[in-house]
């Protein structure tokens, strides 16, 4: 089975209108990613605050997910969007990693002051840093040059 020349559309230089979301360098396209990366972020640290306690004495499971979660949410921001949005998903995770971590009205509070709130708090920190430090190439659609071994 064969397909015509034009059964798919060719592909889009970067910034060019797509058909979701409008062009890539729009300020409506631009807000939406924003306002996405927040709720991921937010999102993210909800979640993995909730895991990261989950397991025994011998191995903490929860907490290898919830950081995983967090690196994944952090790249994915990352590449879709560029520093900006890794900037807006930390913001969104810190803040609501926080607010989740303070004592609430009836004493109870989800990160512990211990090895595993400490963990939580400051690797999530790490990895969306480790996201941000990573080479740039890593998220880039052009494709890769290679040097050539003769001169």
């Amino acid at each position: 089975m064969s397909f015509p020349n034009d059964a798919y559309p060719p592909a889009q230089p970067p910034g060019s209108p797509s058909g979701a979301g409008g062009s890539r360098g729009s300020i409506g396209g631009l807000v939406v990613r924003m306002v996405l990366s927040l709720v991921l972020g937010v999102v993210v640290a909800v979640l993995g605050t909730v895991v990261h306690r989950y397991g025994d004495d011998s191995w903490y499971a929860g907490i290898v997910l919830a950081l995983a979660l967090t690196a994944s949410g952090a790249v994915l921001c990352r590449a879709w969007s560029g520093l900006g949005a890794l900037l807006v998903f930390g913001g969104g995770w810190i803040v609501a990693a926080q607010a989740l971590s303070v004592t609430g009205s009836g004493g109870d509070v989800l990160v512990v002051q211990g090895v595993l709130g400490l963990v939580w708090s400051y690797g999530g920190l790490a990895v969306i840093a480790l996201a941000a430090f990573a080479p740039g190439s890593w998220f880039s659609e052009a494709p890769v040059r290679r040097r050539s071994l003769t001169s």
